[in-house]
């Protein structure tokens, strides 16, 4: 199993850098940030700072979308990155949150979704596309290698997924709800002659290394929030009898509406509804052996990469017991004589 940090792009960004330097000093292989212009800052600037910086890990966002940039531009940003240090770069994209609605926008539709991982990944990749009735090419970008990871919840999402996705984002961690998501995008892509092998599988939740249950909970409850702005428009749109788990869709019976000035922060006022079952349910929470058994059952269904949000208040702790005891629980084990 691989692992990846998800970190805010809040200022300083010196502080991010330093998160990311310290992921990569304890195993981590990926580096993801939140991306949402209005709310942080501009994650494309700090990847490069984090790249130069760096030696190994691979820097993306988790996640981007296809409204807020122009689809050309986002291509370029990465084959700019991969130019300056070496096919470091990935892509998680989605339908568009916080990004799009703090405009008072929406989330885009998934045949924009499916369209803009098509130009963004030929182009990224080094590769002529045709986009607005021309063909075009970066004439600079030779050698450019570029995923693109798609986080989604909805049945026609993860039919997406599946088709076209070099890799999967669900972001929580519950077991259940992660197998009937995988088996999804697993079916979708067999549907469309694809090896379900070759996708990538990311759960992505909060990690808080501890022993105070409330604590850890009233840290990470924010996750509960953010994923139910996505369940909400599933029920939205498929009603609360869908074949999409009722794990995922019940806990949002008693939300009350959504503060986007407080998207992604511990501690917020609006995220009572989310109860601690579920907060237990979609993190990781308690000392490193809760994690490593969570993490090796998530394994056997097929998790390729954990990604551990640190919106909450013992960030380098959870990362320095990550590196020291989780992460090497994970990996397969080699003797130095047989």
């Amino acid at each position: 199993m691989e692992f990846g940090a998800v970190l805010q792009t809040n200022p300083p960004a010196s502080r991010t850098v330093h998160l990311a330097k310290l992921a990569e000093q304890h195993g981590f292989e990926y580096v993801w940030t939140f991306d949402s212009h209005l709310l942080w800052q501009e994650p494309y600037v700090i990847y490069s700072q984090i790249l130069n910086e760096t030696h190994r890990v691979k820097v993306g966002p988790m996640v981007t979308n296809p409204a807020t940039r122009d689809w050309t531009v986002t291509a370029s940003l990465y084959a700019t990155l991969n130019e300056m240090y070496g096919n470091r770069t990935i892509m998680g994209i989605g339908r568009g949150d916080s990004a799009v609605r703090v405009t008072n926008g929406a989330p885009t539709t998934l045949k924009s979704l499916r369209e803009s991982i098509h130009v963004i990944r030929e182009l990224a990749n080094s590769r002529p596309v045709e986009y607005n009735g021309a063909e075009l090419r970066f004439p600079w970008s030779v050698g450019s290698e570029l995923d693109v990871w798609v986080a989604a919840y909805g049945p026609l999402a993860l039919k997406l997924t599946g088709e076209v996705g070099d890799g999967f984002i669900l972001q929580l961690a519950d077991l259940d709800i992660a197998e009937w998501m995988i088996k999804t995008v697993r079916a979708a892509a067999e549907n469309v002659g694809r090896d379900p092998d070759e996708i990538a599988f990311c759960v992505a939740a909060p990690m808080y290394i501890g022993d105070d249950w409330q604590h850890m909970r009233d840290q990470c409850r924010w996750f509960g929030g953010m994923v139910g702005n996505h369940v909400a428009d599933i029920v939205s749109k498929y009603g609360s009898d869908s074949s999409v788990p009722a794990a995922l869709t019940d806990y949002i019976k008693d939300r009350e509406g959504y503060d986007y000035n407080e998207h992604g922060r511990a501690g917020n006022s609006h995220t009572a509804f989310v109860p601690d079952e579920i907060v237990d349910r979609f993190c990781l929470l308690g000392p490193a052996d809760d994690h490593i058994e969570k993490l090796k059952k998530l394994k056997d269904i097929g998790v390729t990469q954990f990604a551990g949000y640190l919106q909450h208040d013992n960030k380098e702790e959870t990362l320095r017991v990550y590196g020291e005891t989780v992460i090497p629980a994970l990996k397969e084990h080699i003797t130095a004589k047989a």
